[in-house]
């Protein structure tokens, strides 16, 4: 196929068979706010400060619409708006975002057992789809849970359940834990 068949859609132009376009703002503050205000504070402390508002959520936070509803040392809670604007060219969410949001949610309960100046970032993530998801399943619910916490190496598990309650994917993750850089 020549690039002369594509239809440039970055000039708004499209063919008129595919409706009107759709659009979804993102709007974030400077991730750097919440990486000092982290570094002054317990990985718990950190994402009880995003919670109640303290501390700006990460930009990624809103791209993909997650919030922390729950925290506690060794377990998060998570919820995530679902709309079309994640749909793959099959008509459902992305696997990347439900992946996404499980990767976050492991990666969080990791860091709520964390002491301050004390950082993390996964090794490797497990991830299995059991339904599909869409606009109608939604909000979504991650849980994750430390499985066993390490001074170099701690594991965790996620879930996420649609909005009916149902099991939609899971996932197991080694991540590495470090101090971080002054």
């Amino acid at each position: 196929m020549s690039t002369d068949a594509v239809p440039d859609t970055t000039s708004g132009a499209a063919p008129g068979s595919w409706g009107e376009p759709r659009s979804r703002t993102v709007t974030w503050f400077d991730p750097m706010l919440t990486a000092a205000g982290g570094r002054e504070r317990s990985g718990l402390e950190t994402l009880e400060a995003i919670r109640d508002g303290v501390l700006p959520p990460p930009p990624i936070a809103a791209l993909v619409q997650m919030d922390v509803v729950a925290v506690e040392q060794g377990r998060v809670e998570f919820r995530c708006a679902v709309d079309e604007s994640a749909y793959n060219p099959i008509g459902v969410v992305h696997g990347g975002l439900v992946c996404t949001l499980l990767d976050t949610v492991a990666g969080c309960a990791v860091h709520s057992t964390l002491p301050q100046g004390v950082g993390y970032t996964s090794i490797e993530l497990k991830v299995t789809y059991l339904r599909a998801v869409t606009q109608t399943s939604g909000p979504l619910t991650a849980v994750g849970t430390v499985v066993k916490p390490g001074r170099r190496v701690a594991f965790a598990e996620g879930q996420v359940l649609d909005a009916a309650g149902r099991l939609v994917a899971t996932a197991s993750s080694s991540l590495l834990v470090f101090p971080l850089p002054a």
